[in-house]
């Protein structure tokens, strides 16, 4: 999970998911806090599919 997906392109990452931004990766302090715990899980939830799914090369995630 990365804000810059760029740089985890360059180092290598073999799996990339986006997240939201620099200062807040996993989260959004503008939203109500139902609506912020609901995009964490969501991105949370992302991670684990990419985890779960087979691949044979480098993959950025865009669900």
């Amino acid at each position: 999970m990365c804000t810059i997906t760029p740089v985890s392109v360059t180092v290598g990452a073999n799996r990339i998911i986006p997240t939201i931004a620099i200062p807040y990766p996993l989260g959004n302090p503008n939203l109500h806090r139902e609506e912020e715990v609901a995009l964490r899980r969501k991105l949370v939830e992302n991670a684990l599919k990419a985890l779960e799914t087979e691949i044979s090369e480098q993959t950025v995630f865009e669900f």
